[in-house]
């Protein structure tokens, strides 16, 4: 339980890095928001393999760890 607390931490810090260097881009007059615009959909593309890989993680995880409480 403590390793999710952990990741879903890294997580909101990665999402407020990027949200922080996006308004910062855009004060410094960079168009940042045309490509976020245009690349939404990577961000839930990303999210998803994200999901599906911790997910499927998680599932071995829980596998070996009821393997080893057989034996």
């Amino acid at each position: 339980m403590t390793r999710k607390a952990r990741r879903d931490t890294l997580v909101w810090g990665f999402i407020l890095i990027i949200i922080g260097a996006v308004f910062l881009l855009d004060t410094m007059n960079v168009e940042v928001w045309d490509a976020v615009a245009r690349l939404w959909p990577l961000i839930l593309i990303v999210w998803g393999g994200w999901k599906l890989y911790f997910g499927i993680r998680e599932k071995h995880e829980a596998e070996k760890a009821g393997k080893t409480g057989e034996a």
